[in-house]
């Protein structure tokens, strides 16, 4: 084990991609513990000589944070909060954005525009946690609304959006707060502030992650037959090109004045896992983790409990099927966790977080 880092600050490391693709540099960013959102600087540390290099700062009192790497460029992605902020607008999870940096370039990613009629392609509040596709062509995030928001802060659903490279998108500009984008962003998951118990509707869509390049994987919560919270893992086809991407449904891709952004037609998420049997139901949202596919696309692992409530492993077939425990332990696994590269292992932590380890992975 080595030391890379030593100044007397937090160095917060985002749950995946953040490596460079050449394996020299591992990026991060400088947020406080805790909740707080008050980093400046997006940062890079070079592994082998401890060299630290800002690759962002920001000004006009925003700030940033949870950054993640391009696959195979030097083209860095991450949360950014609003400037000047005021007493009507400052950081939430319905007031940011997304923000790539590129040798000194850098953009919005996502555009917004809160003032109707609302505009195709752009987004109407926050995006959160961007992560590329495997080919970085592509870029997952979560979602919260404004518009939606000032309404009734009940209705702004969590959700899981792409933004996929057909821009650039830019708004009437209507209001102060509103700005343009380089890509073309729209929701991919549908939510109901009010799901049917013991149905396949949710009111979260979450911690999602790339299965190959054209499909995602969520967590959706669902409501059992007595009205609990069951957490269960969902899974939607991409639209294959740009015209896809930019053909509305039943409802508008940019949302109405009362209703969320609308996925792109023929965007359907399938649920793969049915719990609501089980000892204990759903996947666990303690500790938070992220569902992650191995590199080939065939599985998707996450965290549920066992027969006896401890906090296991386990792997899902994106076509379906029952759900495989793949560890055995006496003790609840404590961590998010991530593939090896080459799909045989998975990295997680134990016993609480005083162990971690790789597990090899069945196929």
């Amino acid at each position: 084990m080595k030391q890379i880092t030593f100044a007397p600050r937090h160095h917060q490391l985002t749950n995946t991609r953040t490596w460079t693709a050449d394996s020299q540099w591992l990026v991060f960013d400088v947020r406080p513990s805790g909740a707080s959102f008050t980093g400046e600087t997006i940062e890079r540390v070079n592994v082998k000589s401890g060299d630290v290099e800002v690759i962002y700062r920001a000004s006009q009192g925003a700030h940033v944070g949870v950054v993640t790497v391009h696959p195979s460029a030097e083209r860095y992605v991450f949360i950014h909060g609003p400037e000047n902020p005021d007493a009507q607008w400052q950081y939430d999870f319905h007031h940011r954005r997304g923000v790539v940096a590129e040798q000194g370039n850098v953009q919005n990613l996502d555009a917004m525009d809160i003032t109707p009629p609302f505009t195709p392609g752009a987004l109407r509040g926050g995006s959160h946690v961007h992560v590329y596709s495997p080919n970085g062509d592509y870029v997952s995030f979560t979602y919260n609304d404004h518009v939606l928001h000032e309404h009734d802060p009940a209705l702004d659903l969590r959700n899981v959006g792409v933004a996929t490279p057909f821009g650039p998108v830019v708004p009437a500009g209507h209001h102060p707060r509103e700005y343009s984008g380089s890509h073309w962003s729209v929701l991919i998951s549908q939510t109901t502030a009010m799901p049917r118990p013991g149905s396949d509707e949710i009111n979260r869509a979450y911690e999602e992650g790339w299965v190959g390049n054209d499909r995602l994987a969520f967590i959706g919560d669902t409501l059992s037959v007595d009205g609990k919270k069951v957490p269960e893992l969902f899974i939607v086809d991409l639209p294959k090109d740009e015209a896809g991407w930019k053909q509305p449904g039943d409802a508008p891709l940019a949302g109405t004045d009362t209703t969320l952004p609308a996925p792109p037609a023929g965007v359907r998420q399938q649920r793969l896992t049915f719990t609501h049997q089980r000892a204990y139901p759903g996947l666990v949202n303690v500790p938070r983790h992220w569902v992650r596919s191995n590199p080939l696309g065939s599985q998707v692992a996450v965290l549920m409990r066992d027969d006896h409530g401890v906090v296991q492993l386990w792997l899902v077939s994106p076509q379906g099927g029952e759900p495989q425990q793949l560890t055995h332990n006496r003790t609840d696994i404590q961590s998010a966790f991530n593939w090896h590269p080459s799909g045989n292992w998975l990295g997680l932590c134990w016993m609480a977080a005083s162990r971690c380890a790789m597990r090899k992975a069945v196929r």
